[in-house]
């Protein structure tokens, strides 16, 4: 996803869209911040700078590329009668948050005086619904991005200050912003159709998070995009999350490691922070870096904020743009392994970017681990996080080990390792016993899909492993449960690979699995069977067996054994 504050046309967002095919560089998604709106007003475009928005969209959905776009939950309250409809029927159908007085509260935000939505109320979710209708009909967004739903407020509690009493007032403040509960948001006070806001405050931004997938569905027919930065445990059902504004420093890339992992205790596994950071002037060498990092989140996003010169890809060096384009291209071949971890992580609540210690539980050196993380059970993320170097320490859990590029493995000890790091290089290890799915990675997820698969073989020092593949079309609504999906099940033993389709559906039958990659083949093979026919292979001195054009659908299950 790419995006930024201060585009400030949508010739120059499309430029930037433009730029990234042109230099081939992978690109599922471009936004857009505030600057779209007329008068920061949501659902109005900027009649003059983003006029060819509704053209732009059209040329990134015949790209297989897709538009997201920011929304705020204030409302703006000062346009003269007749001439906002967000805000005129709103108050008409009594959708806003009240003061004690039983008038709309009045806080400000972007636009300047706003309302602020009230997401307790069942009407406001309908009235959301029909307002977004009326702007996708005239620019057909993919996905939205709920922002200052805290509520944020740039006064604190609202024009008129917060009334004495002791929910505006409790008994005992705690350690607050501005020593009130009112600061910079909504009074205590306020009421809410469910309740006072006192009681929901922690609730805003999920009961919008849920309206907006609601909404999203209703108007695409699709599964819903929404990220969000305000967010309270369940929300992961509707919505990702970014982990918000942060800085263009070497130590807000360190600290999203834990922000990452801890949405993922959370329940929220799409997650990510800003890639080469929103606020403050990037460098090359921490946008590539960050680039490295990021393209490991499972929320993927390079933002950037106004009058800082431009972060994306397209804008550094050869060397630099190239680095950035190939981690991309890894993220985009490991997508089939990403998307099963995604299926795990709706069917039983699995984390995706997951600490090492969950798998590792007993090996006390990895509780303090927040400097690496793992995909899944097996792939292993080393990355560096700070400037001028060319290697990294990372800690490596006891056992076999592979290098993701190469196959070469390392047996470790349990113990941290110096690896090597030049500015092209993210460290990826797979952890034997693991099968991973990969993909001929192309520059959207869309072209992807249709590639060959190369399924990587990290065999146990006993000779076993096991992986598994969810596959389905990808944006269809409650495939698993009307099982419209393909599952299959990968194993080894005894130097027999085995493909076991558990649940087939007709999207397998357009996907065929290209290559086998076998890491930790200790003996030269003297023959490689496929479903007990010859087959040509390759084996190389660092213990990695090859074979290809296979041609196998996905819906066919096959063994494969080497002799």
């Amino acid at each position: 996803h790419l995006c930024r504050w201060g585009y400030g046309s949508s010739n120059e967002t499309w430029q930037t869209a433009r730029a990234m095919r042109n230099y081939q560089i992978p690109q599922d998604a471009q936004w857009n911040d505030i600057d779209y709106m007329d008068g920061y007003r949501d659902f109005t475009i900027d009649p003059q700078k983003f006029a060819s928005l509704p053209s732009l969209v059209e040329d990134l959905h015949k790209h297989g590329q897709r538009y997201v776009m920011i929304l705020d939950p204030g409302i703006s309250s000062t346009n003269p009668h007749g001439s906002y409809w967000p805000f005129d029927e709103g108050l008409r159908r009594g959708l806003f948050l009240n003061t004690t007085q039983g008038q709309p509260l009045i806080g400000q935000v972007w636009p300047g005086f706003t309302a602020f939505a009230d997401f307790s109320n069942p009407d406001t979710q309908q009235w959301w619904l029909e307002n977004l209708q009326r702007f996708h009909a005239h620019v057909p967004f993919d996905g939205l991005w709920i922002d200052m739903n805290e509520p944020s407020n740039f006064m604190d509690g609202s024009e008129d200050g917060c009334p004495p009493g002791e929910l505006d007032s409790p008994p005992y403040t705690p350690a607050v912003l501005g020593d009130s509960l009112s600061a910079k948001t909504v009074c205590a006070s306020a009421k809410q159709k469910a309740s006072v806001h006192y009681n929901l405050h922690n609730l805003y931004g999920l009961m919008e998070a849920k309206a907006t997938a609601s909404a999203l569905i209703q108007i695409r027919g699709k599964r819903p995009l929404v990220i969000s930065r305000s967010t309270f445990p369940s929300q992961g059902q509707y919505s990702g999350h970014w982990l918000g504004d942060n800085r263009s420093q070497w130590k807000d890339m360190y600290y999203s490691i834990p922000g990452l992992l801890s949405f993922s205790l959370f329940g929220i596994p799409l997650v990510g922070a800003d890639i080469c950071g929103f606020s403050g002037s990037t460098s090359e060498e921490l946008c590539t870096r960050w680039m490295q990092l990021g393209a490991f989140y499972p929320f993927a996003r390079n933002h950037n904020t106004q009058n800082e010169k431009a972060q994306d890809p397209t804008v550094f060096s050869p060397a630099a743009r190239t680095a950035m384009k190939d981690v991309l291209l890894t993220r985009y071949s490991l997508l089939p392994f990403l998307y099963t971890l995604f299926h795990r992580a709706h069917l039983q609540g699995d984390t995706v970017a997951r600490p090492l210690f969950f798998e590792f539980p007993r090996d006390v050196a990895t509780l303090g681990l927040d400097r690496q993380f793992l995909w899944g059970r097996s792939l292993l993320v080393t990355p560096v996080l700070e400037p001028g170097v060319d290697s990294v320490m990372g800690y490596v859990p006891r056992g076999v080990w592979y290098d993701f590029y190469t196959g070469s493995s390392v047996n470790s000890s349990g113990e941290m390792l110096k690896m090597s790091a030049p500015l092209e290089h993210l460290n990826l290890h797979v952890r034997e016993g693991a099968i991973l799915p990969t993909q001929k990675p192309e520059t959207t997820s869309e072209a992807t899909r249709r590639n060959p698969l190369r399924l990587i073989v990290a065999l146990s020092q006993s000779g076993t492993a096991w992986g598994d593949l969810f596959w389905d079309d990808g944006e269809s609504l409650g495939t698993f449960e009307r099982g419209s999906y393909s599952y299959l099940v990968f194993n080894v033993t005894q130097n027999i690979f085995t493909s076991t389709v558990l649940h087939a559906s007709a999207e397998a039958t357009e996907v065929t699995i290209g290559t086998l990659s076998i890491f930790g083949v200790q003996e030269p093979p003297s023959k490689v069977l496929l479903n007990g026919q010859e087959k040509p292979f390759s084996y190389l001195g660092n213990q990695v067996l090859t074979v290809s054009d296979l041609g196998l659908s996905l819906s066919q299950g096959f063994t494969l054994r080497w002799l």
